[in-house]
């Protein structure tokens, strides 16, 4: 083949790939061209170049431009001139989910939403394990469309040593990636964390409200702190001030009092805590999206994404009820709301001041609860953590650098170098100046259609997914659903 001709090859192939026909297609190698790069690692935007993708990896990257190298290559080309590319994001807080309100959920809806929403990974932290392990390995063999997952099964409460044993070597020997804790009383978790670092499992915990806070996590070597609860309790003197009527297994109560407790803290206990935990290597997952009703309970419930993309079964469990988990909202106030938005200018301070000591912060949503949408609540995370003050390179650091470190993959994923796996985001627009843009343009306020903005392809493992197309089908999941089990709360029909 003459250089002309492999030339036009070479464009009629871009044409091609541009179409929504290539969504889930397999090419043993093929280019992206004129692809504006942020690499992830908080170094600005770099391009236009042209990524080369081989085997599901980043083979080559290079300066958009010289047609003869491309002639050269004769590749499938994918033309993405006017977007950014960024790293596959991590969801580092994720939950499988089967069934909600007591209806089936079909696993493509969850999985659709998160890939539209540029999550290439998720670390899963509790989930059937059975079937959340089936799942694992069906998308890393790409049988089904999905992120890659990573299984944390979680262990709740307090248990005796011999029991701990058991069901932790029972993970261990099943595949877990590694161990949720969660409300564990300090026995409980030392004895917990010394038999995951037993099994060389990875531990993200859930403190609650226990004798135990991070300090625990601490000299235990916990991955991640979840939320933020065991922080500012650490930082106490005492106990929090708690009414004499405080309930904490009524849920109204825990989440109205979790919203006065960030100003009860010593600011110099908790530098100290943050630097004790950035010293030792203890991440945190803020997840600060799954409290934003806590603060703006009008705004949570009118989602404009819930229209097209709420699954009755989460539209039914988000109704207040005091058997769901988190939908405690039956006696909300807006004096609730004044503690909680008081309580979230704190704990940005605290994520500032942990970076800024070296501590690690990785991004997850919590989705499924308290109003938050798989994917959109992710966005949204990421949007809150430039509220919290972080630049918005700094944020897609979290998203992607900082997460897969955590994972323990950080040679490997969350950056768009020469030899990571091919986990990208392609954007129809810059994240950098708005993150907004992440949004389907299908959402109001923002105006035209799926094509003309927010996420086009998302590519996991050298494998293009176009957001569009799984975005329609997860409308055409929601209306059949909604068809046979109509709820009408959040949603008139």
């Amino acid at each position: 083949m003459n250089q002309k001709l492999a030339f036009m090859f070479c464009v009629i192939s871009s044409l091609a790939l541009a179409d929504e026909t290539w969504h889930n297609q397999q090419h043993e190698e093929w280019l992206l061209t004129n692809a504006m790069v942020v690499v992830g690692v908080g170094t600005p935007a770099e391009g236009p170049y042209d990524i080369h993708i081989k085997a599901g990896r980043i083979e080559q990257i290079s300066a958009s431009g010289d047609e003869s190298k491309l002639s050269e290559l004769a590749l499938p080309m994918l033309d993405v001139t006017g977007s950014y590319v960024l790293p596959g994001f991590i969801n580092m807080h994720a939950h499988s989910m089967y069934s909600r309100g007591g209806l089936d959920m079909p696993q493509p809806y969850q999985h659709h939403l998160w890939l539209a929403s540029g999550i290439t990974t998720i670390r899963d932290l509790g989930s059937d394990l059975k079937e959340t392990l089936k799942q694992k390995k069906l998308s890393a063999e790409h049988e089904i469309i999905a992120p890659r997952i990573f299984v944390y099964p979680g262990i709740w409460g307090n248990h005796q040593a011999a029991e701990l044993k058991k069901r932790i070597s029972g993970f261990h020997k099943q595949g877990a990636d590694g161990l949720k804790f969660g409300m564990m009383d300090q026995q409980t978790f030392t004895e917990a964390s010394r038999l995951a670092g037993q099994y060389q499992l990875k531990v993200a915990n859930h403190v609650g409200v226990e004798d135990m806070t991070a300090w625990d996590n601490i000299k235990a070597g916990t991955s991640t702190i979840e939320h933020w609860y065991g922080v500012p309790d650490a930082a106490l003197h005492g106990v929090q001030n708690f009414p004499a009527d405080m309930n904490y297994s009524n849920e109204l109560h825990r989440f109205r009092y979790a919203g006065r407790l960030w100003r009860e803290a010593d600011q110099s206990r908790l530098q100290e805590v943050l630097k004790g935990m950035a010293e030792a290597g203890v991440a945190w997952d803020p997840t600060l999206v799954i409290y934003e009703a806590s603060r703006d309970l009008q705004r949570a419930i009118s989602s404009p994404w819930f229209k097209d993309y709420l699954h009755p079964g989460l539209e039914r469990f988000f109704q207040p009820n005091a058997d769901s988990h988190g939908s405690f909202f039956w006696g909300w106030t807006s004096t609730d709301e004044v503690f909680w938005k008081n309580n979230y200018q704190i704990w940005f301070q605290a994520l500032q001041d942990f970076a800024r000591m070296g501590g690690v912060i990785t991004t997850g949503e919590d989705g499924g609860y308290i109003y938050q949408l798989f994917g959109f609540g992710y966005l949204r995370e990421l949007q809150l953590h430039q509220e919290a003050g972080f630049h918005p390179l700094e944020v897609i650091k979290h998203a992607t650098v900082n997460s897969a470190r955590v994972l323990g993959q950080g040679d490997h994923l969350g950056q768009v170098r020469i030899g990571y796996t091919a986990d990208l985001v392609v954007v129809n627009g810059n994240p950098l100046a708005d993150l907004s843009v992440l949004l389907p343009r299908n959402i109001p306020p923002l105006t035209g259609d799926e094509s003309t903005g927010g996420i086009s392809w998302t590519i996991k493992d050298g494998i293009p997914y176009h957001a569009p197309t799984m975005l329609k089908a997860v409308r055409d999941m929601v209306k059949a659903a909604r068809q046979q089990n109509p709820v009408n709360y959040l949603v008139k029909e």
